[in-house]
């Protein structure tokens, strides 16, 4: 499958979620999940009541995320906090909760329904130090050693060029400046009709990387400090229902996926002395 083809794809399964939600529903999971209907484990029961009040219903409902970043990264008041793939705004929301006035969360996100949804969000919150842009994760629209933070939920896996988006993340964090981000990753063989299904791929699947590959890719990027802690491990009979819904044999795939996938909690650091550059000369010594 051509990156192409996987964003356009991605693009049109999350404006649709976008819209889904706008027009009264969720974007199945998120915080619906809590109603009972059968939906992808993967995305359900993220955040606790506590933070559902902090933001807009929209935002919560508008989740697709595999995890809840903000409630593990510390975030210190006055922190610029930029989220890749921030879909209807819950991290960010949160986040600019976190940094509070003196701060500043960003959001960056490739589908325009999303953003549309998102700045609705940001307006029924009042959150003035919120600012979402239009971009892909691969080429982020900040300039070099701007922001403290990268966040993301669930998104970093659905890129097909997953060093470029490192490389970025590394390339806009200040020096000292982490990632903190919530990801699906997998640990052991997975079969390659598995990864190579669009559907499995926009439901965070298919294009997840191996944890130490997840490490290899994060170090060759200047990352330091890298940390992979799960927090959520998947069987195919916890997604039986929202499988078979979706067309998937579940009894075929289950010997395939069953313990392979899980939600993980990525940090990093980019090196304190990155900024440092050998002198060219008299001139860039003055």
């Amino acid at each position: 499958m051509s990156s192409t083809n996987i964003k356009d794809v991605v693009k049109e399964k999350y404006g649709q979620a976008a819209l889904r939600v706008k027009s009264g529903g969720s974007s199945c999971c998120g915080a619906a999940a809590a109603s009972g209907l059968g939906c992808d484990p993967i995305t359900s029961n993220l955040y606790d009541s506590s933070q559902a009040g902090q933001v807009p219903e929209e935002a919560m409902l508008a989740s697709l995320g595999c995890g809840n970043p903000t409630a593990l990264a510390k975030l210190n008041a006055g922190e610029v906090v930029l989220d890749l793939g921030s879909g209807g705004g819950v991290d960010v929301l949160l986040s600019a909760r976190r940094v509070g006035p003196t701060g500043k969360a960003y959001g960056l996100d490739m589908t325009d329904e999303m953003l549309v949804l998102a700045n609705e969000n940001k307006r029924k919150a009042g959150a003035e130090n919120v600012e979402f842009l239009k971009g892909e994760i691969e080429q982020i629209p900040l300039p070099d050693n701007s922001v403290d933070v990268i966040i993301s939920n669930c998104v970093i896996n659905l890129s097909a060029d997953k060093d470029r988006v490192l490389r970025e993340a590394f390339r806009v964090l200040k020096p000292g400046g982490r990632i903190a981000v919530s990801d699906v990753v997998t640990r052991g063989a997975i079969a390659p009709e598995i990864r190579q299904s669009v559907l499995l791929w926009v439901g965070c699947v298919a294009g997840a990387l191996a944890d130490d590959e997840y490490r290899s890719k994060l170090s060759a990027a200047g990352f330091e400090q890298i940390d992979i802690e799960p927090t959520r491990i998947y069987r195919a009979e916890d997604a039986r229902e929202f499988l078979s819904a979706a067309g998937v044999d579940v009894d075929a795939i289950a010997p395939q996926v069953d313990g392979k996938f899980l939600s993980a909690f990525v940090r990093a650091v980019k090196p304190a002395n990155e900024a440092a550059k050998p002198c060219c000369g008299p001139a860039c010594c003055n």
